[in-house]
Order: structure tokens, then C-alpha cells, then sequence
């Protein structure tokens, strides 16, 4: 074997991320699912037991659970070559990386599993080619299936909420094509971790299922084309003037995404505040948390407001594992660049990033998240 295998599902939100960035990098993988004998064998011990996607094996036989984890792993590799390396530019690649993993949950959810009509036969497919062939596939489909229901109402999309939802979501779509309307990415000619966040959602659900793909491709076409430019090798920049592959000269931010910006915000911050407080509760209740224990997915439920709508959602410590990112790069940097960036994410109503925090941080051992 020598390309890397990339256990994943064109269906899974999270392979999205890291496929993306194994194309645009060039890297030679192949993929398939995690239901194979040889997955079970010598792959599964390697994950810390836990069978999720996406996961790498390397040539050598190292494995790599997470797609932050194998971003960062390849990041690390090439030079960061997907980072930028300008103050604001910077803190804006790894914020949308946490928002396109984390803060867009919800829609992804919605607009899977709230319109049966549009997307099962197309979900069941997909999820029954998920199942090991020696178990009753469309059976333990169906299994899985319910479990992927009951967690899109734990993250907030219920019926009282769906107006909402569906209200953020078109006017994310129209903020975003405006934007990819004069940038090929987010931040000009070439894509950024961010953009490796942000296709998660946008692709592996959002710009495949049924219901939202035509509903992004009769509204949101440039959006539509930059979900095709990501999962292509070259830069797929033809019908901008600018081809010449680099980020924004100058640390320019466009006014465009600091509408996006200020847009996600109003979801973003309420509900990562939420999170933060519900943590912190639990976290003080836990006398008994060694070091190096896993961090669990959920942790109870944090209310909050939108737009003077109710939402309670899962308080999900990777939220904070992700965010971390974003504080420690900020806190490195001299007083000057703090200075430049604070301003740009007052301007994004995002300021908030920088103090919502969890009272423990959070690491990896053995392919899991734990408390440290």
C-alpha cells in the first residue's frame, strides 16, 4: 500500500474536510468505508475503539482519527501551506474552521433529516452501503439513521425552531455568494484551513443531499461552485480575472466576509456562550477527572436566544478543542497584531471568541480528545 486510505462516506460531513484537503494537496489516498476486516484488525485498535470517520491510515500503518487531526498532520508535513500566515487572515482561517465543524451543525441536520420526502431514498442508500455486509443492512441502516435523527434535534432543529433555522440559513447562502462572487475562497485565490472547515458542512451535507444541493444551486450558484472548486485538484478559478493562486495581498479582509461574519455571529456567539456556561457547570461537578480522560462528545444542554427565539442545544466540549486554536494563536502574537485582529473581530461581532472559554483545555491522546 502506498497511498494513504482515507476511511470515510461522500455522505459524512466530517470526510468531507479532510478529502477536500487531500485533493487540493495533492496527496495520493484511497477511500473506502470503515467496514472492512482489515479496518477492524489494524485500524480500530489504533483509534482509541473508536469507529468514527474520517480516519487515515499512512503507508507506514499510522493511523489518524479526526479531520482536524489529519489536516493539522499533513499542515505540519508541507510547510503549512494552507495557513495563512498574516494576523487577521490567520485568526480568520482557524475561526472558520471551528464555525464550519461546529457552528453549522444545525442546518446541516435540519436539511437532512426534516425533509423525508426530498432526501430518504437517497439517505438509506447511502447509509445501508455503510453497514458491514455480514449484518442486515437495511436494518442497521435504520439504526443508524434514528440515532443521526435524535442528534439533529440535540443540536437544536425541532419543529419550533425551524422557521429560524431556515431563516439564518438563506441569508448565510446570500452573504456567501456574494462573497464567492469576487474571491474564489475565503480569502482570495487559494483555499485556507477554514475553507477545509467550511466545506464539511457544505458539502457533505448542505451540497449533496437532495433538498439543499438544488436549493443552493437555484439560489447560491457561486456558493454551488466553490463546494465543486474544493473537491478538484487544480484551483478551478476560470471565471475570475485574478488566477494567480494567492491569499489577499496586505492582510486585506473583504468587506464581504465580514458580513458573513457578522451574520454566523448571531447564532455563533449565543449559542458558544451557552456551551461555555453549561461546560464550565459540569466540569465543576467533576471532582473525580483525571488528567488524559476522554472528553465526551456532550456534556448536557446549553440554552440561549436568537433573534428572541428560544434554542437549546448539545454543549459539545470539541467546540472549545477547536477554539482553543483560535485564542492561542491570538495570545501568541505581539501587541501590534492584537490589536489589528481585535478590531477586525469587533467589526465581525466576533470579539467574543477570544474570552469564551472553557475552565479546563482540552488535548489528544491516542487518537481521543481528553481533559487535560
Amino acid at each position: 500500500m502506498n497511498d494513504v486510505t482515507l476511511y470515510g462516506s461522500s455522505l459524512s460531513l466530517f470526510t468531507g474536510r479532510a478529502r477536500s484537503y487531500l485533493i487540493k494537496s495533492g496527496i495520493p489516498y484511497r477511500e473506502t468505508t470503515p467496514t472492512t476486516d482489515h479496518f477492524k484488525q489494524h485500524v480500530l485498535p489504533k483509534t482509541g475503539g473508536r469507529q468514527s470517520i474520517p480516519t487515515i491510515e499512512l503507508p507506514d500503518g499510522e493511523v489518524i482519527r479526526d479531520g482536524a487531526a489529519i489536516v493539522d498532520y499533513f499542515e505540519g508535513d508541507n510547510g503549512h501551506r494552507y495557513s495563512p500566515i498574516t494576523p487577521k487572515q490567520h485568526i480568520l482561517s482557524l475561526l472558520f474552521d471551528v464555525i464550519g465543524a461546529e457552528g453549522l451543525l444545525r442546518p446541516a441536520m435540519h436539511y437532512r433529516w426534516n425533509f423525508p420526502e426530498q432526501n430518504l431514498s437517497f439517505l438509506q442508500f447511502h447509509f445501508e452501503s455503510l453497514m458491514p455486509v455480514h449484518l442486515d443492512r437495511k436494518a442497521a441502516a435504520e439504526k443508524s439513521m434514528n440515532q443521526m435523527r435524535s442528534a439533529c434535534q440535540a443540536f437544536g432543529a425541532v419543529p419550533a425552531t425551524f422557521k429560524l433555522v431556515e431563516t439564518l440559513y438563506e441569508e448565510l447562502l446570500e452573504k456567501l455568494d456574494t462573497h464567492f462572487s469576487t474571491q474564489p475562497y475565503l480569502l482570495g485565490g487559494q483555499p485556507c484551513v477554514g475553507d477545509f472547515g467550511m466545506i464539511a458542512p457544505f458539502f457533505g451535507h448542505l451540497g449533496r443531499d437532495p433538498k439543499p444541493l438544488s436549493f443552493m444551486q437555484q439560489n447560491a450558484v457561486r456558493l454551488f461552485r466553490w463546494t465543486e472548486r474544493m473537491n478538484r485538484p487544480e484551483l478551478d478559478v476560470g471565471e475570475f480575472e485574478t488566477q494567480d493562486g494567492v491569499y489577499l495581498a496586505d492582510d486585506v479582509v473583504p468587506d464581504s466576509l465580514i458580513d458573513v461574519l457578522q451574520h454566523l455571529a448571531l447564532d455563533f456567539i449565543p449559542e458558544t456562550r451557552a456551551a461555555a456556561d453549561c461546560i464550565n457547570q459540569w466540569l465543576d461537578q467533576q471532582n473525580d477527572l483525571e488528567p488524559l480522560t476522554n472528553a465526551e462528545r456532550g456534556v448536557g444542554f446549553g440554552a440561549f436566544e436568537v433573534r428572541g427565539e428560544a434554542i437549546s442545544a448539545l454543549a459539545q466540549p470539541y467546540r472549545f478543542y477547536l477554539l482553543q486554536r483560535v485564542q492561542d494563536s491570538f495570545e501568541a502574537m505581539n501587541a501590534s497584531d492584537q490589536n489589528q485582529v481585535k478590531s477586525m473581530l469587533e467589526r465581525a461581532h466576533m470579539a467574543d471568541v477570544l474570552a469564551l472559554k472553557i475552565s479546563r483545555r482540552i488535548g489528544r491522546e491516542n487518537n481521543r480528545e481528553v481533559w487535560l
